[in-house]
């Protein structure tokens, strides 16, 4: 899949011209976080790029690392302190991947990098998500966020590969901008974050593309 010429241009442009901004804010979240939740202040983890080639993600860590007696992980809703629920409410936690798109893993728009353990689980169809780099945001970022379900933001994942443009793009940053703002569909439904992809719970049925537009990052992070 071929995205229009000067996507990469258009990504390193943006990054490097709000630099000014960006850098010196990453900084003091990661004195932040250090101070508040220790380390590590990033969280890293393997997900799945460009043509299903792996890469490791970057963020701000949000949980704490407590364990129940038996040295398991207490539930996510256990270890997401106040100070991380507001680092994911205002999408600073998502603020290292800047990083990610200066080496070339991602974009700033396409559909989010997820697990690569989701690989064999996808429709022949929702796999084509991964024609295109990753992005910070994306379609289902701006069309509902972790409040959809997983088939919802994939139909959204493959229409933008199928109609990626600089018009599209730039609509999908306006928008993320408001998306942020509003602090809208953060989580899903009942849950602390996107509950995990486990497959299809019935046969995938053909959804019109303007359906699911009208209707949208699993991100677990400790």
């Amino acid at each position: 899949m071929q995205t229009y010429a000067g996507k990469r241009l258009l990504d390193l442009t943006l990054v490097v011209l709000t630099s000014p901004l960006w850098v010196p804010t990453l900084l003091v979240v990661a004195v932040l976080v250090r101070a508040r939740l220790g380390r590590p202040v990033f969280f890293r983890q393997v997900r799945a790029g460009l043509d299903d080639r792996p890469f490791q993600l970057l963020k701000f860590r949000t949980m704490t690392g407590e364990r129940d007696a038996e040295g398991n992980l207490l539930p996510d809703h256990r270890r997401l302190s106040p100070f991380g629920r507001w680092l994911r409410s205002t999408s600073i936690d998502e603020l290292p991947e800047l990083l990610n798109v200066l080496r070339g893993d991602m974009s700033l728009v396409g559909p989010r990098p997820l697990l690569v353990q989701y690989l064999p689980l996808y429709s022949d169809n929702h796999r084509r998500r991964h024609q295109v780099r990753p992005g910070i945001t994306g379609l289902a970022q701006v069309s509902g966020r972790n409040a959809l379900s997983w088939p919802e933001r994939f139909d959204l994942d493959v229409w933008y590969v199928e109609h990626v443009s600089l018009r599209v793009d730039l609509n999908v940053l306006a928008k993320t901008l408001r998306a942020v703002f509003d602090r809208s569909g953060i989580n899903a439904p009942g849950e602390t974050t996107m509950p995990y992809f486990t497959g299809y719970s019935s046969p995938e049925t053909p959804r019109s593309t303007s359906a699911a537009i009208r209707s949208p990052d699993p991100d677990r992070t400790p």
